[in-house]
This record gives C-alpha cells, structure tokens and sequence, in this order.
C-alpha cells in the first residue's frame, strides 16, 4: 500500500512497531486477535487494526502539500478535513479556513472567493452543487480534491445500477457531509432516498408493500428523497448502498431485510431477485470492516473496561464505541488531557451528544485490564498519549521508558 508523508507530530513510534510487527507476522490481515502491552498492574489491550486509514493520509499528505506549495494565496477547506480535532486545528494554525462547519452551515460566504483562491475538497467529498459553484467561479477543484476513493466507490456503485433502471437506497446519517455527498451524486442519475437505520428501513418497507398510504411517504421522508421521487414506481426497484463509515453488520441487516420485502411482495425466485433487488455487495471502506472487525476480536478479551480514541463527531469511531458498550463501561475521548486522574474522566455520551464526567473509571484492582481502540481519523501520536497518561498512574516514567524501548527494539 501507499506510504504517505504526512507530519511527524501525527506519528508514534510505539504505535508504529507495533503495527508493523503484526503487518509482517499477518499480511492477510486475517488475525483480528488484539495486542496485549503489559505494564505489570495495568494491561493495555489493543485492538488489531485502528488509526489514520488510506483515506485520511491522502487527504492529510494532499492539505499539507497544497500549503506547501502555495504560501501567497488563500487557502480555504470546504469543511473539516476529517473528524479530528487535532488535524483541523493544526490546519487551521497553518492558514486554512473553513468555509462551512460540519453540517454544511455557511462560514465564509461562496461569494468572497476569487478564481485564485485555493479551495480542498475534504475527505467525504461534496455534492454536484457545491462542485459547480466553486468551479463556476473558476477555482480548479480537481488538483486539491481529497475526496477519499473508497467514498468514489460507493458513488461509481450508484451510477452502476442507476443505469439498470435501480434506484438508491443510501443507508447513512442525513446530516452526515459523506451522506450528503453520496445523496447529491446518486440523485442526479437516479431516485434516491436516505434511511438512518433499521427503524427507517421497516417504515420503508410498509410502503413498498403498501401498507401505508403512499401519500403519507413524502412528510414521512421529507429532506431525504430525491427531487421528483415517485413513491408508486420508485420503490420498485431498488438497491442499497451506504455511507462508508456506517455499522457493517447494520447495513448488511438492512439490505437483507429490504430484499426479503422486495421477494415477497413480488413472489420472486432466488434467481429472480435481481430483477427487482441489486446486488450492490458492501460498500465499507476496508478500514472500517477492518477496524470493526478488530474491535470484535478485542471483545473476545476479559478486560475491565474498554477507552475509545477520536473525534467526537467521527462516525466511525462511533461506531467502535456502540460495539464497545455492548460488554464493557466504555470511555469515548478525543485526547489524553480528557483523562483528570486516575479517578476522573471527562468523555463523550455520543448518544445525547454531551460531555459527562464519571469518577472511579478506573477499578481497584491488580493487574487493570483495559481495552483500546482509535477511529480512522485519530493520529497514533494522541493514542500514545493516552497509553502514557495511563500508565502514569501505574508506573514511572522511567519503567514506561524501558517498556516502550524494549517493543521498539525487539518487539511485542
């Protein structure tokens, strides 16, 4: 795979031995079985694969390089680069701006920009729209577009059964950038609607078949179809793809529901469903199977609680939080200073979208065993930082030292 350049200060050389020592031991990545870091009275268990996906390091290697290459002009991010933090804000202390906030919100108005300006299309991607208006004003989007490829896969897999008369079943969060990306580009070749989750899909489904009055089906859906959605023959034929950050498991549970409505309705055959269901396959990117894999293998471990790494509006790594919670008292936090002591920590109940603060996180006993795991978007120097702020608590600096070095040089 690609090697990126990306800044040193995202790196950890901890993080790194360890990964290319399972790389090298498991090159078919077929072992999810974690990592175990003993610390004597704590135990850090990792997951086998987390971190910077493909994804990322292109569009972190692409921003850096873009203001690089271009000191004497403005430069300005359609969003947040990716949903991290610390990435942002480090781009933003080079001179990046934003033009709009996450969901789209207006920062620097489209009309202020000038054909000179530099504008980097984030990692999610954009919509037709936006495209058009920035390439109207005669900024050349494609050199500085860091639109991630597996995101491109699910947009190629749109046009795909588009053209075989099929229309789209996005399965992702509406306000998500992604989902709005993917919606924009599959509803200009073909119906498309967005459901949320398993909830949506069984309200769907009643009226495919009908059950419901199709006229209810626009307030019920209003905002996620397409311009020109006819409920009465746009259901007909569907196929279902999704954000790339979504559940694997959701996703496949929502495409095989639809599909068993779809058959029943229309008493179809196995070998007739392609008629009225497309086979889309799974449109996750490989890190988020991989990483939702990891973190299932990481579960499979006795541990006493379980610390999750990442932006707080990362869909994925939400995603890792809700497996976590499953089984274990689970912590989601973007940084090592959420971390008060070894009594108190502030995170993240991405549920009601708030920030609590729980005391005795941490059990009394020897050895603690605590599993650990990081979203695509969150650089492995912020995951050695938790490991270390932990580990202060436990032993000192000096026996973290001769640990770190040992793995380094000999491995695990």
């Amino acid at each position: 795979m690609k090697q990126f350049t990306i800044p040193f200060t995202y790196r950890s050389s901890l993080i790194n031995a360890i990964k290319e020592k399972r790389r090298k031991e498991d090159k078919m990545k077929k072992d999810f079985t974690p990592t175990l870091l003993n610390f004597g009275s704590l135990q850090i268990i990792l997951a086998r694969h987390f971190g910077f996906c493909y994804g990322v390091e292109n569009a972190i290697e692409i921003a850096f390089k873009t203001i690089d290459e271009n000191p004497d002009k403005r430069i300005f991010l359609l969003s947040e680069m990716i949903h991290n933090p610390a990435v942002n804000k480090d781009l933003q202390n080079r001179g990046i701006a934003f033009l709009q906030d996450t969901s789209g919100k207006t920062i620097v108005p489209f009309e202020t920009l000038n054909k000179n300006d530099v504008v980097i299309i984030p990692a999610f991607g954009t919509t037709i729209e936006i495209e058009t208006k920035l390439r109207n004003i005669g900024i050349a989007i494609e050199k500085y577009n860091t639109t991630c490829p597996f995101v491109e896969k699910v947009w190629n897999r749109s046009e795909q059964i588009a053209k075989k008369g099929y229309s789209v079943i996005l399965h992702g969060k509406p306000t998500h950038e992604e989902t709005r990306a993917t919606f924009s580009h599959a509803a200009s070749t073909t119906p498309t609607l967005i459901i949320n989750d398993m909830k949506d899909a069984i309200i769907l489904a009643s009226f495919i078949t009908g059950e419901s009055n199709l006229a209810d089906f626009y307030s019920t859906f209003e905002g996620k179809h397409s311009i020109g959605f006819n409920v009465e023959k746009d259901l007909n034929r569907i196929g279902v793809v999704n954000q790339t950050t979504m559940l694997a498991s959701d996703t496949q549970a929502i495409s095989d529901f639809l599909k068993k409505v779809i058959i029943e309705k229309y008493q179809l055959s196995e070998q007739e469903t392609h008629e009225r269901f497309a086979d889309t396959r799974d449109t996750l990117c490989y890190a988020t199977n991989d990483n939702q894999s990891a973190v299932y293998g990481l579960l499979e471990e006795e541990a006493d609680i379980a610390l999750v790494v990442g932006g707080y509006n990362s869909s994925n790594t939400s995603h890792l939080v809700e497996l976590c919670e499953q089984k274990l008292p689970t912590y989601f936090i973007d940084n090592e200073a959420r971390i008060i002591s070894k009594e108190e920590i502030d995170h993240f109940d991405f549920h009601h979208k708030t920030e609590i603060k729980t005391s005795s996180f941490i059990p009394n006993k020897n050895p603690v065993k605590i599993l650990m795991t990081s979203g695509a978007s969150c650089p492995d120097a912020i995951v050695e930082n938790v490991i270390k702020k932990l580990t202060s608590y436990f032993i000192t600096t000096e026996e973290y030292q001769r640990v770190v070095s040992t793995i380094i040089k000999e491995g695990l």
